[in-house]
């Protein structure tokens, strides 16, 4: 989806009035942002990354009462004026093996007030949770990226599973996966697979040069404009057994009790208990410390994942996934909470569903070889 520079604009000046907000509020002098998701977060999706795993990209962002700039250097300042930041802001550029001239420039537009960031240095303060929670209610902006996000990583996960065969590697899926995604725009930032030996070994198992065997598990947690689609499916090769389809039933029933008790109001706590009690009613206690169970998505794969005490409110505009799993077996995609309820924003019509709950949920694609 290309956003108009002018909405993006927009949007980005909606974002900075926010941080400003903040530092009236705890009177402070300056926010410095050096995150790539805090970038790409009040840049309306634009992206400072250059090595994709890293927290920290090759540019960051100084917000006062009375300027926005982009703190980078000489390699990287036109690229980053021209693709990746919208109208609005101004730039320090320095020379690349100068960066240290960012730090005087900050301290001297902080006017001597405290300097606020979300990765604090010596001197520094770290944002306020109260910010945190705002950038995860998204905007209707936000959310239009989202769904082509969503929609068309989906596209590429039913793309690569269609076309294994058995006698791929893990690291053949992998990175076919990896592949579909780029050709998409999108960045692989997790691609996990596991054939059916390790899937029973392994809750997070990063491939390998072993073959897949008879069915596979793929997952994507998939970048763009900073936010993230994260989604699991299954192939099998054979037909499956109905030991194996009563225990897809059953992770299904465990994941709608917790999709059900994502609520305006509610808390992420109480999506956790709902979850726990769903296994114990599925007879399997245990499972919930076994592995995560996912939580709130947006601009990190997980912005808080839920646990018994993560006492956060749930609100419209929200995203989430959460990863409901049994031994071998795990059910995911991104949720997004709208005046009407979930929206499935990495739905592929074209895979294999179910409906549990009132909502098409992915069964195992049981492929033909």
């Amino acid at each position: 989806m290309t956003v108009a520079s002018d909405d993006r604009a927009a949007e980005s000046a909606a974002k900075l009035l926010l941080l400003r907000e903040t530092l009236l509020q705890l009177g402070a002098g300056a926010i410095r942002l050096r995150g790539v998701d805090w970038f790409a977060w009040a840049t309306a999706g634009g992206d400072c990354a250059v090595q994709l795993a890293s927290d920290c990209g090759v540019a960051e962002l100084l917000v006062t009462a009375d300027e926005a700039c982009v703190l980078t250097d000489e390699v990287e300042a036109e690229r980053i004026r021209q693709e990746e930041v919208p109208a609005g802001f101004t730039y320090h550029i320095a020379p690349w093996a100068e960066t240290e001239l960012h730090d005087t420039y900050a301290l001297n537009a902080a006017g001597g007030g405290t300097v606020l960031s979300d990765h604090p240095r010596p001197g520094e303060q770290p944002l306020p949770h109260s910010l945190r929670l705002r950038r995860m209610a998204l905007m209707p902006l936000e959310q239009a990226r989202y769904r082509t996000l969503g929609r068309e990583a989906a596209e590429a996960m039913s793309e690569v599973l269609r076309a294994a065969r058995p006698d791929w590697s893990e690291v053949q899926l992998a990175g076919a996966g990896a592949q579909a995604l780029m050709r998409r725009g999108i960045q692989p930032a997790q691609v996990l697979a596991a054939g059916s030996r390790r899937l029973h070994l392994y809750r997070h198992p990063t491939p390998t040069f072993e073959p897949i065997g008879d069915h596979a598990m793929l997952v994507f947690s998939a970048r763009r404009h900073g936010l993230y689609a994260n989604l699991t499916r299954f192939v099998a090769f054979r037909p499956l057994s109905i030991d194996e389809r009563n225990e897809q039933q059953d992770i299904l029933q465990v994941e709608a009790t917790g999709l059900d008790a994502v609520r305006p109001g509610q808390s992420l706590a109480a999506v956790y208990h709902a979850l726990d009690a769903a296994y114990r009613h599925a007879n399997r206690p245990d499972a919930i410390r076994s592995y995560h169970q996912g939580g709130i998505t947006g601009y990190a794969a997980r912005e808080l994942s839920a646990s018994p005490t993560s006492a956060t409110g749930l609100e419209p505009g929200m995203a989430f996934a959460f990863n409901p799993s049994f031994d071998g077996l795990k059910i995911e995609d991104t949720f997004l909470l709208g005046p009407n309820g979930l929206e499935n924003l990495t739905i592929d019509p074209s895979w294999p569903t179910t409906t549990i709950g009132g909502r098409a949920r992915p069964l195992w694609l049981e492929a033909t070889t």
